[in-house]
């Protein structure tokens, strides 16, 4: 498991450092095949409540799993559990939905090879992630970049929803087009596909 720590401000000292690789090393227990933990540190001011921590976390994992949780606290030990227990929760949901799904795939799949199954399941786990603002900003502060696989509107939602956003862009594996979810204020999803021409 590699650990990437980036402080935007301020210094993080070898303690906080050793907490946040020993607490966030515990996800490997409920995940297996976690390849890097990001883990961003940014000390803020905030006006109602004062200073705070604001620890923004991405893991990656095999068969392109993504999971991200953001949390602030006064004290960084404790945002960082914080975003721990975020974590766990996301990593125990992804193992009910798609672990399930997974086994009633190779139900329906019957026939298929190993290593078809095994693109098959990819293709339905992975992830992509779009920056997530918490604060209006004029200019562009972050471009990411991510690979794109098909996966269906189902699996594109679950997964919007562990990352906790409003939209997600993915590969309907159905059209092969690239398009847009998002949540609609009414709770219920929309999705955009775009033409060109």
């Amino acid at each position: 498991m590699e650990f990437t720590i980036k402080s935007r401000n301020g210094k993080i000292s070898e303690r906080q450092r050793e907490h946040i690789e020993e607490k966030l090393a515990k996800l490997g227990r409920y995940l297996n095949g976690i390849t890097s933990i990001t883990v961003e540190v940014q000390h803020e001011q905030q006006r109602n409540v004062g200073e705070v921590y604001r620890v923004q976390t991405t893991l990656v994992a095999e068969h392109g799993v993504i999971l991200r949780a953001e949390e602030r606290a006064a004290d960084l030990y404790a945002a960082i559990d914080a975003v721990q227990e975020v974590l766990q929760r996301q990593i125990q949901r992804y193992k009910d939905k798609y672990w399930r799904r997974s086994r009633e795939l190779r139900r329906a799949t019957n026939g298929l090879t190993p290593a078809e199954e095994v693109a098959i399941a990819e293709a339905e786990t992975e992830a992509m992630t779009a920056p997530v603002e918490t604060e209006p900003v004029a200019k562009v502060i972050r471009t990411k970049t991510f690979r794109l696989r098909p996966m269906f509107v189902d699996d594109a939602i679950e997964q919007m929803e562990l990352l906790g956003h409003t939209f997600f862009v993915f590969q309907d594996a159905e059209t092969m087009q690239i398009s847009v979810l998002y949540r609609r204020r009414d709770g219920n999803y929309g999705v955009i596909v775009p033409e060109v021409g």
